[in-house]
C-alpha cells in the first residue's frame, strides 16, 4: 500500500510504490531465527517449498483454482532470503481465504516461520476482524505489523517513539528487527484472531464444496483435453466471462474448419467447474456464433439436454478464445492445450471412442445453491431467523456471512460508547440511498409528515439538558392548576417566561462562546454566504443586552437558519473536548 511518505523527482525520489492489482494477494514467508545463518535459511525455505507441495498434494486433489494457484518461489532481497508468492482469484475471494488456511498450516509447520498475507486492501485479515481492533491501530500504520506463525495472529505494538501516522508504517527491516529481538512483546489477541481467522473455521472440509460437477455435451477433442487436465476449464470460462470484440472476432467465421474445436463429434461428459465460474457461465447470455448454429441444426437434439448443451457450446466457444487471443499465447495452460492438439493433428494422441467416455464418471450435482429465495434474503437481512434450519436464500456460506455482518451492525448501532468516527462509512451509504430515493421520486425525497416521523427533535429536553451543562437550576415542572390558585398561576407563568427569556440568552452567550474557542481551534471551516459577506462569520449571534427583551428566536430556529446559509466542517474531536470541560465546569 503506498504511504504518504511517497517522495517525488527532487525530493529524494526512491522508485514508485508498488501497488499489487484488483483481485490479487500476496504472501511472503521469513525463517526468522538468529542462530542460523543465510545458507541454512535458504536450505530451511526449500524444506518449506517441499512441505507445501506436499499439503497441495494431500489437501486440494482434484481442486480447481479460479485463476492463478498457490506457490512460493525463493527469493533474495536486501540481505533477507524469503519465500513469496502472488495469486490472482478473480472473483473467487474462497481461493484468497483458502491460501490463508494452507499458510497458516505451514506456519504450524515450522514454528521459526513468519509469514505476510496482504491484496490490494493491505492488512485484510485486520479488515476482517475491524470489530475487535484496538483503537490505536488504524490503516495508516498497520503496514508490516500482521503476521502468521506458530498458527496464530500476532501483531507488533506501537513504540512511544515511533514515527506518527501520517509519516508511514512501520519498516520491513524494523519489524523483522523487532520479531527477532523482542518477539516476547508480540501481542497475542485472541478475540482479534478469532475474528481474523472466522472464514478459516470451514477448511478443510469446504474446499471440495467449492466446486460444481456438471453434465455437458461439447466436441469429443475437446472433452480429451478436460479429460487430460479438468483445470483447463477455468482460464476458458474466465476469457468467456471476460471476452470483448477482438476474443469474438474468430468466431464469427461461417467456417468450422478455421475453429480450434469445430462443432462436429458431440459427446456428453461430466465436467467440474469453480462455483464461481459455473455461476458466471450460467449467468451470460451468450447467441450462439455461426458454426455453431449451421452445425447444430442439422444434428438430433436430445429431450432435456438444452441445457448440457447451452453450457457445452459457452465453454467451446470459451476456449476458442482462450487460444486465439493474442494475449494469452504466454500462459501455461494455453501452450500446454496446444501441445496437446498438435499431439493429435500429428496422430500421436489417438480420441477416446464412445466405450471410454462411457467408463468415464458421470455426475450431475444439485444446482439449487444458484438459487436465491429473495424473502429468506430480507429476512436474514433484517436480522431474524428462520426456525426451519432448511430454510435459506442460497450457499449456506453467504447465509453465514450475512447473519454475521448484521450481528455486527446491530452491535454497533447498540453501542453507547461508539462516537461520530465509528459512523463514517455510513455516509457514503447515506448518499448513495439519498441519490436512489431521489431519481426514483423526481426529487421529492419525503414530504413534511415523513420527515417529522423521522426526527423528533425534542425541544424542551435539549433546553434542560443545555440547563444541566450550565449548572443553571432546572425549572420546575408546572403543577396541577386549582381553582383557588388562577391568579398564583399567571403570576408564575409571566415569572416562568422571563426566565425563559434569561436561559436563552444565557444559552446564546454558551454558544457564541463555544464557537469562539472552536474558530479559535480551527475546528470550524465555514463557507461564506451572500447573505453573510458583510456581517460576522459567527454561528450564534452575540448575546443581546439582558434587558428583559432579548431575541425572540429560539435555539431551534437559529440552528435551522444556519443549516439553510451554510454547511459545517465540525472536528467532532475538538468538539468532544470541549463538551468534556463544559460538563466538567
Amino acid at each position: 500500500m503506498p504511504s504518504d511518505s511517497f517522495k517525488w523527482f527532487g525530493e529524494g525520489f526512491d522508485g514508485f510504490p508498488k501497488i499489487l492489482p484488483d483481485d490479487c494477494t500476496q504472501y511472503t514467508l521469513y525463517i526468522i531465527d538468529a542462530r542460523l545463518s543465510d545458507f541454512e535459511v535458504r536450505a530451511q525455505l526449500r524444506k518449506v517449498q517441499a512441505a507445501a507441495t506436499t499439503l497441495c498434494k494431500t489437501l486440494l486433489k482434484d481442486f480447481i483454482w479460479q485463476r492463478d494457484g498457490f506457490r512460493l518461489d525463493l527469493f533474495q532481497r536486501e540481505g533477507h532470503s524469503f519465500l513469496q508468492g502472488q495469486t490472482s482469484f478473480g472473483d473467487s475471494i474462497e481461493d484468497e481465504w483458502l491460501i490463508v488456511f494452507l499458510l497458516r498450516e505451514l506456519s504450524k509447520q515450522f514454528p521459526e516461520s513468519w509469514i505476510q498475507v496482504n491484496d490490494s486492501d493491505g492488512e485484510f485479515l485486520l479488515v476482517e476482524a475491524a470489530d475487535a481492533l484496538p483503537k490505536w491501530l488504524n490503516p495508516e500504520i498497520a503496514e508490516n505489523r500482521v503476521w502468521i506463525s506458530q498458527g496464530k495472529l500476532f501483531i507488533i505494538p506501537k513504540q512511544p517513539k515511533e514515527k506518527r501516522a501520517h509519516e508511514g508504517g512501520l519498516k520491513l527491516d524494523d519489524a523483522l528487527t523487532f520479531i527477532q529481538g523482542r518477539s516476547s512483546e508480540l501481542l497475542h489477541i485472541p478475540s482479534v484472531e478469532s475474528e481474523a481467522f472466522y472464514r478459516l473455521r470451514k477448511y478443510p472440509e469446504h474446499i471440495k464444496e467449492s466446486l460444481h460437477h456438471a453434465v455437458i455435451t461439447i466436441p469429443r477433442r475437446l472433452a480429451y483435453i478436460l479429460h487430460e487436465n479438468a483445470a483447463y476449464i477455468s482460464p476458458a470460462v474466465d476469457a468467456f466471462y471476460l471476452r470483448d470484440p477482438i476474443a469474438l472476432r474468430p468466431l464469427q467465421s461461417n467456417s468450422p474448419s478455421k475453429l480450434f474445436f469445430p462443432p462436429e463429434a458431440f459427446v456428453t461428459v461430466s465436467a467440474k467447474f469453480t462455483k464461481v465460474g459455473y455461476a458466471q457461465l450460467r449467468g451470460q447470455d451468450y447467441q450462439a456464433p455461426p458454426a455453431w448454429i449451421a452445425s447444430t441444426a442439422k444434428r438430433p437434439h436430445m429431450p432435456g439436454q438444452e441445457e448440457s448443451e447451452m453450457t457445452g457450446m459457452k465453454v467451446a466457444c470459451g476456449f476458442e478464445m482462450l487460444l486465439s487471443d493474442p494475449q494469452n499465447a504466454d500462459k501455461k495452460s494455453v501452450r500446454e492445450i496446444k501441445l496437446i492438439l498438435e499431439d493429435i493433428c500429428a496422430g500421436e494422441d489417438i480420441l477416446p471412442s464412445d466405450k471410454d467416455i462411457s467408463q468415464w464418471e458421470r455426475r450431475q450435482d444439485d444446482e439449487s445453491w444458484l438459487d436465491i429465495n429473495f424473502d429468506d434474503f430480507e429476512r436474514e437481512l433484517s436480522g431474524s431467523h428462520d426456525p426451519n434450519p432448511s430454510a435459506g436464500f442460497g450457499d449456506k456460506a453467504a447465509q453465514d456471512n450475512l447473519r454475521r455482518m448484521v450481528t455486527r451492525f446491530k452491535r454497533f448501532l447498540d453501542d453507547d460508547k461508539g462516537g461520530a468516527q465509528d459512523a463514517e462509512f455510513l455516509d457514503d451509504m447515506d448518499n448513495d440511498d439519498g441519490s436512489a430515493a431521489e431519481s426514483e421520486s423526481g426529487g421529492n425525497i419525503s414530504d413534511g409528515e415523513d420527515d417529522d416521523d423521522a426526527v423528533d427533535y425534542d425541544e424542551d429536553g435539549f433546553a434542560s439538558m443545555m440547563r444541566d451543562m450550565m449548572g443553571l437550576p432546572p425549572i420546575a415542572a408546572p403543577k396541577e392548576p386549582t381553582s383557588a390558585g388562577v391568579k398564583a398561576d399567571s403570576d408564575a407563568s409571566a415569572r416562568e417566561d422571563k426566565n425563559s427569556i434569561v436561559a436563552r440568552e444565557e444559552i446564546c452567550k454558551v454558544m457564541h462562546d463555544m464557537e469562539a474557542e472552536l474558530q479559535e481551534a480551527g475546528a470550524l471551516h465555514l463557507e461564506p454566504t451572500p447573505m453573510d459577506r458583510n456581517q460576522d462569520n459567527g454561528i450564534f449571534p452575540p448575546p443581546a443586552p439582558t434587558n428583559g427583551k432579548a431575541a425572540t428566536g429560539d435555539v431551534s430556529s437559529q440552528v435551522s437558519s444556519l443549516a439553510d446559509d451554510g454547511e459545517l466542517n465540525i472536528d467532532f474531536d475538538q468538539g468532544k473536548k470541549l463538551l468534556d470541560r463544559l460538563e466538567n465546569v
